[in-house]
């Protein structure tokens, strides 16, 4: 499939990359390599949580000689490159970035900042001039309607998300018991159908609509899970598995 360079890319992981996956590359690998300018400008986006310094170092160590990186905080804490400041200089930072990659912890949290600051809007503005917006966890999440959250503890919906994609989700999906039945459960309610992904796979949109899903495991995939005829009904969707490609690419077949 022909991709529009002028469509931004959505990769949202069900889990995964440097933060789950440290010697496992391949969904990051994948994610820079849809930037349209090599190297690419990364910036890592920790507000889910709580701007965490570990979390950051992490990212830095995982993408040091892969991209240019760079990282926003807002939760006043002082950022380990340059912070900026939260007017319209935040709308020319946002433009100079080629991947904006979301970390995970509380979607619920993550929302409410970047609402306060407009990052919402300039993450929106962004990914209509072709910026790539990638993310596990609430990095996925974040770009649905709506979907399966523990913002708040214990398992619940939430339906205030981005609206990228119009349909909801739910990560984890094989990686914590609860997701599945609770998903199933809120769906057969009336919740938007939507995706489910694995630890280890992500789904990929061009514009809004879904062009494959990958992973980075080969037992790793996701589903299209919605109700019909009053009955919840679980899709597995095709997946490739990233290491057979790369393989394929080395050996020149």
């Amino acid at each position: 499939m022909t991709l529009n360079p002028e469509e931004g890319h959505i990769v949202a992981m069900g889990g995964g990359g440097f933060s789950m996956e440290p010697d496992n590359p391949l969904l990051d690998d994948f994610v820079l390599g849809l930037s349209r300018r090599q190297p690419p400008k990364v910036c890592f986006v920790p507000t889910a949580s709580a701007d965490s310094a570990t979390y950051i170092v992490r990212f830095y160590r995982a993408f040091a000689g892969r991209c240019i990186p760079t990282d926003l905080t807002l939760w006043n804490s002082p950022s380990l490159t340059r912070q900026p400041a939260l007017t319209s200089d935040l709308a020319a930072f946002v433009a100079e970035q080629d991947v904006i990659y979301v970390g995970g912890g509380n979607t619920a949290n993550l929302l409410v900042l970047w609402r306060y600051h407009g990052l919402d809007v300039l993450v929106r503005r962004a990914w209509s001039n072709g910026v790539v917006l990638a993310g596990v966890s609430a990095g996925m999440l974040c770009w649905f309607r709506g979907g399966v959250t523990d913002s708040y503890g214990g398992l619940e919906p939430f339906n205030d998300g981005l609206g990228l994609v119009d349909a909801t989700a739910c990560p984890h999906y094989d990686g914590e018991r609860e997701r599945r039945p609770t998903y199933h459960r809120l769906i057969a309610a009336g919740m938007k159908s939507g995706y489910a992904a694995d630890d280890g796979a992500a789904l990929h949109f061009c514009g809004p609509n879904l062009i494959e899903v990958i992973s980075s495991r080969p037992e790793a995939s996701a589903y299209r899970v919605e109700l019909i005829d009053d009955h919840v009904s679980e899709t597995r969707l095709p997946a490739r598995f990233l290491a057979a490609t790369n393989a394929r690419t080395m050996s020149g077949a």
